[in-house]
């Protein structure tokens, strides 16, 4: 069967430019799907997020540092809850349940733990720009977070992207 005559490459194409162009910006988000360092047209996450030029790019990556230190601070202070509850828990094999005394102990770290996979799937999504320059920055946030509040951090993983 012929599929010459039909036009989806135009539709798709009229569907992109409708999702990324910039309204009275004259700029458009450039996603790439392979590994690139190329910055121009370069959005992050949202539209707004966009870099325009080199001090745009300077300040999104030191905005994408802060945020992998940032996780790290998050897991931090989810441990230092978990640590100060650790007194009203009892721990079986299969589960930690809270003592009746202190429900909302449970829904805080059950709120730190919703907030900890929220975060590491938004760092993800930076990830996956496929941007060189921003995957580096993730990297580098993770370090600096981890050193600056990872002493304290414990063997166990979380289901972080990163």
């Amino acid at each position: 069967m012929d599929h010459s005559q039909h036009h989806h490459a135009a539709s798709a194409a009229g569907m992109d430019d409708e999702m990324m162009s910039m309204p009275n910006t004259g700029h458009r988000c450039q996603m790439s799907m392979l590994f690139t360092w190329n910055t121009q047209d370069l959005c992050l996450v949202f539209r707004w997020w966009h870099v325009s030029g080199p001090l745009s790019l300077v300040l999104s990556l030191l905005a994408v540092v802060a945020l992998g230190m940032g996780y790290e601070y998050l897991r931090l202070a989810s441990r230092r809850y978990e640590a100060r509850c650790a007194g009203l828990s009892i721990s079986t094999a299969a589960t930690t349940t809270t003592r009746r005394g202190n429900p909302r102990g449970h829904v805080t770290k059950a709120l730190f733990y919703g907030a900890q996979v929220f975060y590491s799937f938004f760092i993800m999504l930076l990830f996956m720009t496929y941007n060189g320059w921003v995957m580096i920055s993730v990297a580098v946030g993770a370090v600096l977070g981890y050193l600056v509040w990872g002493a304290e951090a414990s063997v166990e993983k979380s289901v972080a992207c990163h």
